[in-house]
């Protein structure tokens, strides 16, 4: 039986395979046009964002030996109905350094083997240029490096000009530096290192005249590396925070809506489209990667991860995370961790965790060493998409947690580094079958009960839940373990703001019917408790919760019983956990 819908092409990078095989392709090929402004292009986005699959539609636009498919890969897309005058001009060198192997030992040694099978692949494709006289000549030479310069000499004499495609540059770096550490890391790609030499290659390519290095798009994760390796590397445009770029990958509102209309039309999307997007925008949407941008982005693996479990007519993903887009927390570690103690930039991390923003100047480059600046560490986190911009003030960006799924991330971060670090470790498997139980059955006080004993047995996590804030912070990160309840923090109602707000997660569980209010009171550690205090500030809480309730959202739900529950902290001792009295609250509302 023939597919008659298009194919959800999850986790498929090969633009030749997307359209062979009839895939799902939204058309971002009206960028082309816009990248020919610029000779010479870095471009990072975060992981999982359609970078490979990006280059594969530029290598294949691009390369001389395509010219004959060119109607086949680009017929009916932007592109194809008013190509350039540069399609199928260039010879198209691709280094995808995600294949790398990663030992230190070795490292150098499998660059410099992976760099000449991509030359000698070169050659073969392009027999009429490289004859077998000068394909010896460029691969004779022992290093990676002289074997380039012998290649852009060869392209300079012929006038051949050369298309270089770099996926994934900073892989095999950030592996190093995550794993391995500074020194490692600072051997290749500072002083006389292999991949710094790698790039000062490159350069003296793009210097050859008629022919050689015309044309570059370097893409990664992180500026980092790119600063490190490429010092003195000044003919590259950096247009990774330019507005018109920031739809170059992603998906748009719009391309997701007519996605989903798409299939539901072919009938092999039955589910509710309305109850669709609403999660997908949550858990998926809201990233905007330029300061001048209009448009917030879907992230790209995460949709068509959710539609590749959704069609023909399936039931959706048991998990709205994709494991493959959770972030390798030993990834970030080496961001975190000095001689195992926690740096600052942990302390910037549960900042942003705690207020859901931060306002920050972006920086687009800067070297590992410059990493414990504020800015930088911001502007790092916002390469790797944990942060998005969401505004501007006084000249800097707003940056704010972009969705569910990045929240839920961070929050699972933000406990495995207090685990890790011995300052607060709990029973997850125990603790979420609780919030569960809150959830189904309102059952709510052993879920803080549970966190107040474990607070009271470790004494490490007490310097960290000093302040109101930080309290709020650490529930949120430990009342994140499932996603039965949507979690929000300053929710604003009834002309107020209620500190947490436990929102029901029904659009996935139609059979939650509970939902909770929360408001935090905090008192100084150092401050005297007397019944009278604690009397009053038990009491102010409850009145807050009381008009929090009659707001109408709360008011007009049919089928969900909303809460309100005070908590009073001592320092960091729950002294009062309890409960409104509804009644109170239906008298008011009369």
């Amino acid at each position: 039986m023939s597919v008659s819908y298009r194919r959800i092409p999850y986790g498929v990078a090969n633009f030749y395979d997307i359209r062979k095989k009839n895939r799902l392709y939204v058309d971002k090929t009206r960028f082309i046009r816009m990248l020919e402004e610029y000779d010479y292009v870095f471009f990072i986005r975060p992981r999982r964002f359609g970078k490979s699959c990006w280059v594969s539609v530029l290598e294949n636009y691009y390369d001389r030996n395509q010219a004959d498919q060119f109607e086949f890969f680009f017929s009916g897309l932007d592109i194809g109905l008013k190509p350039t005058e540069e399609r199928n001009h260039y010879i198209v060198i691709r280094f995808d350094f995600s294949v790398m192997h990663n030992a230190v030992e070795t490292l150098e040694e499998s660059f410099e083997r992976y760099g000449a099978r991509i030359l000698d692949d070169m050659c073969l494709r392009y027999p009429d240029l490289f004859p077998h006289e000068a394909t010896q000549k460029i691969l004779s030479p022992p290093k990676l490096t002289d074997k380039m310069d012998e290649l852009f000499l060869h392209a300079k004499r012929h006038h051949i000009p050369l298309y270089v495609l770099i996926d994934e540059y900073d892989n095999f770096a950030n592996t190093v530096l995550s794993h391995h550490g500074q020194t490692a890391y600072h051997q290749f790609t500072h002083g006389d290192g292999f991949y710094r030499n790698f790039f000062a290659a490159l350069k003296g390519g793009a210097s050859q005249g008629e022919g050689g290095v015309k044309r570059l798009f370097i893409t990664g994760v992180s500026p980092i590396t790119m600063d490190d390796v490429t010092s003195g590397f000044n003919i590259g445009s950096n247009i990774s925070m330019s507005p018109e770029f920031n739809e170059m990958l992603g998906f748009t509102e719009q391309e997701v809506h007519s996605t989903l209309k798409e299939y539901q039309a072919q009938g092999v999307l039955d589910h509710d489209l309305q109850t669709t997007f609403n999660i997908m925008k949550a858990w998926y949407n809201g990233y905007r990667f330029a300061e001048g941008a209009t448009t917030d982005l879907y992230n790209t693996d995460m949709v068509l991860y959710y539609l590749r479990d959704s069609i023909p007519n399936k039931r959706g993903p048991r998990h709205l995370i994709d494991s493959n887009i959770r972030i390798d927390y030993g990834k970030l570690r080496h961001l975190m961790w000095v001689n195992r103690k926690l740096n600052g930039n942990f302390n910037l991390l549960k900042a942003i965790i705690e207020e859901g923003s931060v306002v920050s100047y972006l920086v687009d480059s800067f070297p590992l060493k410059h990493l414990t600046k504020p800015e930088n560490f911001n502007s790092l986190l916002y390469c790797f998409g944990l942060l998005s911009i969401s505004g501007s003030h006084l000249g800097k960006a707003v940056l704010k947690i972009p969705n569910r799924t990045v929240a839920e991330l961070m929050y699972g971060y933000l406990r495995s580094v207090y685990q890790e670090a011995e300052i607060f470790s709990v029973d997850i498997h125990k603790f979420s079958n609780l919030v569960d139980e809150m959830a189904v059955a309102a059952d709510w006080k052993p879920v803080f009960t549970f966190l107040a004993d474990a607070i009271e047995q470790q004494t490490s996590i007490r310097d960290y839940l000093a302040g109101e804030k930080m309290i709020q912070g650490f529930l949120v990160a430990y009342l994140n373990v499932t996603n039965v309840f949507l979690c929000h923090t300053e929710w604003e109602c009834s002309k107020g703001y209620v500190d947490l707000y436990l929102e029901p997660f029904r659009d996935r569980y139609a059979e939650l019917h509970y939902g909770f209010l929360i408001e935090l009171k905090y008192l100084k550690r150092g401050d005297s408790l007397n019944e009278a205090v604690l009397t009053e500030t038990v009491e102010e809480a409850k009145s807050q919760l009381q008009g929090y309730l009659l707001d109408q959202a709360f008011q007009n739900h049919p089928k969900v019983q909303f809460i309100g529950v005070a908590l009073v902290f001592h320092g960091w001792e729950m002294v009062t956990c309890e409960a409104v009295d509804m009644s109170l609250v239906k008298q008011a509302s009369m």
